[in-house]
């Protein structure tokens, strides 16, 4: 199945079944940091939209346990920047209706937790078309090893997403049931 069709699919699915805005257990996304020997490092989540799994909750956890927390800022040219963020800290919203920081000190995270719209079982991705993630991830994996867990919700998973020379494949997905690697 081509990639726009997948999407499309995809997206109608998660937007009737995630009305609730279901949670993963932040506990996977720590056990993984453990894991990984992430500590005090930068954590860069997003603000869900358009029924993503929310990551707030566990960005909060991590921030009051000292983590650097960073959100997305969506630049010219499919061109995407991480940049410091806190709690206490305004938002504005972007031209695509997403809330980003005001603040504009830009960090470059160690841990990516990046929002999915399908994933199969080789942790591979499908997001929204333009590609600001995998732009992203080719960019700083050349400035440091960075750890990028999927969030998604377990029926989002597909047989076989359909991919390219220039996708980028996961560490983990983390779902409502599973932690994938």
């Amino acid at each position: 199945m081509l990639k726009s069709k997948l999407r499309k699919k995809i997206l109608k699915i998660r937007e009737k079944n995630n009305k609730e805005n279901i949670k993963i257990n932040s506990s996977k996304i720590i056990k993984i940091l453990k894991k990984e020997k992430i500590t005090k490092k930068i954590i860069g989540g997003y603000y869900p939209v358009n029924f993503e799994v929310d990551d707030l909750e566990l960005l909060k956890k991590l921030e009051k346990n000292k983590f650097k927390i960073s959100l997305p800022v969506i630049k010219k040219n499919f061109q995407m920047d991480f940049y410091e963020w806190s709690f206490f800290d305004l938002l504005k919203t972007s031209r695509y209706g997403i809330p980003e920081p005001e603040t504009k000190n830009i960090v470059y995270p160690d841990v990516l937790l990046i929002p999915l719209v399908a994933f199969d079982k080789n942790l591979h991705r499908i997001g929204y078309g333009s590609g600001y993630y995998d732009r992203l991830i080719t960019k700083l994996s050349k400035k440091k090893k960075i750890i990028k867990i999927g969030l998604a919700l377990s029926f989002q998973e597909v047989d076989r997403v359909p991919i390219n020379i220039f996708d980028q494949k996961l560490d983990y997905i983390v779902t409502n049931k599973d932690i994938m690697k």
